[in-house]
């Protein structure tokens, strides 16, 4: 069957003038959450969604649910502690076994998040320009992100990459709507709670936690109180501010990969179409809009992934330096607060740009198959990172009135409960 004649059985018609209404309700505001849709999202969604339907919304839902209350808890944390403790001062004074263990799983994930992300943005470069030659552009691309991070004009090619991104997100969006979601089957995958049967390449049980580690679980989270400290954000005055923004940044993210799931659900899965390379999610947008889909959508990734990597080559060094200035004092006490100024802080931001090449190189797992494991893996150190931020979001000595309510506490109990189960029942799947 043809991509046309299979898209005009899935959308139904006067769809230009559905798709300028779609536009006037969207703002700019939206450009500002971007952030968050990276692609890890983007993968797990629509893997989720043309594999198994709706069947696993649940895992959707609530891992957008943990997101807004695990990043909720550390900023609340970094803003009102009386000691003005960093996130991961916070977690050294319960014990320097945390800060260590945060110091070794930051190096770790900071180069394999990395890994997939200048993968796939190697492809999409390779397949824009219509050579193949991946590993030749994922070179490229870690050149081009050293060039610019750090520097002042990463301000302008970032502003560039996210109308881009914007534009991709749009089309997602429009399409979509225009499928006809259907509205049961989301209600129902929500409340659902089921694994289905394997189906395709990538098993359920995979694929659900690599959603709940895109989504929830990743230690990129943790890159947000630096943000907010860059913002300005610095004491509980700011609270509020951060709730709404972190509130909305949600919800756009919901809107976002509600979108991309069913696109997956409504268009993919009818047309069995899996996602199991970079063309197959280019397919849906070139079904609908023709070439310029098909542009958009690649230009989109490529955007968002370079945007990544230079936001993860810039964030991760700081993090792990962070880590071990409260693993090791003395460097603290040698090189100050500005994390730039430890010698090793270059070579740690080397370490996750440059390494990452080796999955690039010919025989290594595929773009997407890397992107779900890679996610999935991010459900090992969420029970630790869980308990940690339980103990330490309590302490009234610390925290006073800004202490977890008890939703938070069950909430986050629960979740780090489900986190250990799930890991357990990944590892006893992998070895069987």
């Amino acid at each position: 069957m043809a991509r046309s004649d299979a898209i005009d059985k899935v959308l139904p018609a006067h769809s230009s003038s559905r798709l300028g209404k779609i536009v006037k309700l969207l703002g700019p505001g939206i450009i500002a959450v971007l952030s968050w849709l990276g692609a890890g999202d983007l993968i797990t969604s629509s893997v989720a969604g043309a594999n198994y339907g709706y069947a696993m919304m649940w895992v959707l839902a609530g891992s957008l649910l943990l997101r807004f209350l695990i990043v909720n808890m550390i900023a609340r944390f970094q803003l009102c502690n009386n000691q003005g403790m960093t996130i991961l001062g916070g977690y050294a004074q319960l014990h320097p076994a945390f800060a260590w263990f945060m110091f070794v799983y930051a190096l770790f994930m900071g180069h394999l998040m990395n890994a997939y992300m200048i993968k796939g943005a190697g492809e999409a470069l390779s397949t824009l320009l219509h050579i193949d030659r991946p590993l030749l552009c994922s070179v490229a691309v870690v050149i081009g992100v050293w060039l610019v991070v750090g520097r002042s004009i990463y301000a302008l090619i970032e502003g560039v990459m996210k109308v881009l991104l914007a534009i991709m997100t749009l089309a997602f969006l429009s399409l979509a709507i225009m499928a006809g979601p259907d509205v049961g089957g989301i209600i129902s995958g929500t409340f659902g709670f089921s694994i289905p049967s394997d189906q395709g390449v990538h098993g359920a049980l995979l694929v659900a936690v690599s959603v709940i580690g895109a989504v929830a679980g990743s230690i990129a989270n943790f890159v947000h109180p630096y943000v907010m400290k860059e913002k300005g954000w610095t004491g509980p005055q700011h609270k509020r501010m951060q709730r709404n923004d972190l509130l909305f940044a949600v919800f756009i993210g919901i809107l976002i990969n509600l979108a991309i799931w069913v696109v997956g659900a409504e268009i993919l899965r009818p047309n069995g179409l899996k996602v199991e390379t970079l063309d197959d999610l280019g397919a849906a947008l070139e079904m609908f809009f023709g070439p310029a889909g098909w542009y958009v959508f690649f230009i989109g990734v490529f955007a968002t992934l370079f945007a990544s990597v230079v936001g993860k080559t810039t964030a991760f060094p700081m993090l792990i330096v962070d880590a071990l200035h409260y693993s090791a004092p003395s460097r603290r006490a040698r090189y100050g607060e500005k994390f730039q100024s430890d010698p090793l802080h270059k070579w740690f931001m080397l370490f996750v740009l440059v390494t990452p090449l080796v999955w690039s190189l010919p025989g290594m797992p595929d773009f997407v198959t890397l992107t779900i494991g890679v996610n999935a893996l991010n459900i090992v150190g969420l029970p630790i990172i869980s308990i940690g931020l339980l103990i330490m979001s309590n302490q009234k000595k610390l925290l006073g009135e800004y202490r977890n309510n008890l939703f938070e506490n069950i909430a986050l109990g629960l979740a780090t409960i489900l986190a250990v189960w799930v890991a357990i029942q990944l590892g006893t799947d992998l070895l069987a």
